[in-house]
């Protein structure tokens, strides 16, 4: 089997080879090869100490980017390479670093403090592996294996749980028995993992194709960091013909939207507020009032850094998730206008992922009127229809030459006018829109503040 190893690698095991030093490529490099896949870092592993490395390459720019635990990088072609002294790690007593690293001189050692069997391979130049854990083994079989035992792998470092999962969803892996039994005995390790750290391992997982069969299989691990997303233990809404549980239809949600990480965010998170509510009388079953799942989704994701604009577009799909849309040119220009092009299309995402998850009859229907829905929004994007305040034929020098005072009195009006025009009521048309001004009764707002106009009090 061959495998496309690129020239900077090959150069930098040549020149430690040739400086008498064992090296080679290790962890997610060789696995990937392995796959079939195209690696995206190039580790490399060797026997020479890390001030031995950086001698072997004197005269290139090396960079001492961790010489305490043995590692350098030399840049070679534009591609960096990690050259990383076998080494054996300490107790790990705040579950994440070791107290300690030292320096062996075997190859085996090294992959012995590695997480998975299929990171703890290593491959020399001439293709040949050494694979003490049987890596290549669970690669082709499609499973995550601790190497070792696993609750000692994730006691030393709990982000190890979110990357076995990560891994499980986009690689589409079983998680082996005991490792997975490990996860779950283990999870409480996760309350010492830095929140970004989870963070990005929780983006990974969501973006992943098989995202689904992780939550279903494991709600108590994203439970230990977000506490109100517990799943129910029975079907909620006091709705006497649920057509499957809550937290089932959630996981069918994610699952069956694209792999965009807003949009697996804003369902994974849209039920929370749930248990907060119920409904107002029994004519309301199947619908909640005053839920609080966007302000919920908004501090979960605080607590776990996401950015503001993650937060904000999570939010904005969560708090337009319920809201009625009917295939109608007038209610879609509003949503579009108070979303947004971008976001309106992601809450049709959202929706339609929802409907999937639903299975409950009349799904036909539902897509048919997404289906329109969506029509009539691109037509409306393509025409480049007045969706906003920018768009529309007068601004507001044209409101203040019309007699309105200077002030807040101006965007009212302006805003009067675009509320028109997304109903209908009134065209885009410079000539229309002064006319619709100048017959506004009663009189414009003055220089105080007093009185309204008609334009901007429908």
């Amino acid at each position: 089997m061959s495998f496309g190893i690129p020239s900077g690698a090959k150069y930098i095991l040549q020149t430690l080879a040739g400086a008498g030093y064992e090296a080679y490529l290790v962890g997610g490099c060789v696995r990937d090869l392995l796959r079939g896949a195209s690696p995206h870092d190039w580790d490399i592993c060797t026997s020479a100490r890390p001030e031995e490395s950086k001698a072997c390459f004197a005269g290139r720019r090396v960079l001492e980017t961790g010489m305490r635990h043995g590692s350098i990088t030399v840049p070679v072609d534009g591609r960096s390479y990690e050259i990383t002294t076998y080494r054996a790690e300490g107790p790990y007593s705040d579950s994440r670093r070791p107290d300690y690293v030292r320096f062996v001189s075997s190859l085996e050692a090294d992959l012995a403090r590695r997480d998975f069997t299929m990171n703890a391979i290593a491959m020399g130049l001439d293709s040949g592996l050494q694979d003490p854990f049987n890596g290549r083994k669970d690669i082709e079989n499609g499973v995550i294996r601790c190497v070792g035992q696993p609750d000692r792998r994730f006691r030393e470092d709990g982000l190890r749980i979110m990357r076995a999962l990560r891994f499980a969803a986009v690689l589409g892996f079983e998680i082996e028995a005991q490792t997975a039994r490990a996860i779950h005995e283990s999870r409480a390790t996760l309350g010492r993992v830095a929140a970004e750290r989870i963070n990005a391992e929780l983006r990974g997982l969501l973006a992943g194709q098989h995202v689904g069969d992780i939550l279903r299989q494991y709600p108590d691990v994203l439970c230990q960091f977000w506490p109100p997303l517990t799943p129910p233990a029975a079907p909620g809404q006091d709705n006497p013909r649920p057509c499957r549980d809550e937290w089932e239809h959630t996981v069918q949600a994610v699952n069956a939207a694209p792999p965009c990480v807003e949009l697996r965010l804003a369902l994974l998170l849209h039920d929370i507020g749930k248990s907060a509510c119920k409904p107002a009388d029994k004519s309301e079953i199947g619908r909640l009032h005053g839920r609080p799942d966007a302000q919920l989704a908004d501090q979960m994701l605080r607590a776990l850094k996401f950015d503001h604009k993650t937060r904000e577009r999570v939010a904005a799909l969560i708090e337009c998730y319920d809201e009625r849309l009917p295939p109608q040119g007038p209610a879609i220009r509003r949503l579009l206008s108070r979303l947004g092009a971008e976001r309106f299309f992601q809450l049709l995402e959202v929706r339609r992922a929802d409907i999937l998850a639903r299975a409950c009859g009349h799904t036909d229907i539902r897509l048919m009127e997404l289906d329109e829905i969506k029509r009539i929004a691109e037509e409306a994007v393509a025409q480049g229809q007045c969706l906003t305040l920018r768009d529309l034929a007068v601004n507001g020098r044209d409101v203040i030459a019309a007699g309105v005072a200077p002030g807040p009195a101006v965007g009212r009006v302006l805003k009067g006018l675009l509320e028109q025009v997304l109903n209908g009521d009134a065209p885009n048309e410079r000539e229309a829109l002064l006319e619709l001004i100048a017959r506004a009764q009663p009189p414009f707002e003055n220089s105080s503040g007093s009185g309204k106009s008609a334009v901007w009090a429908r």
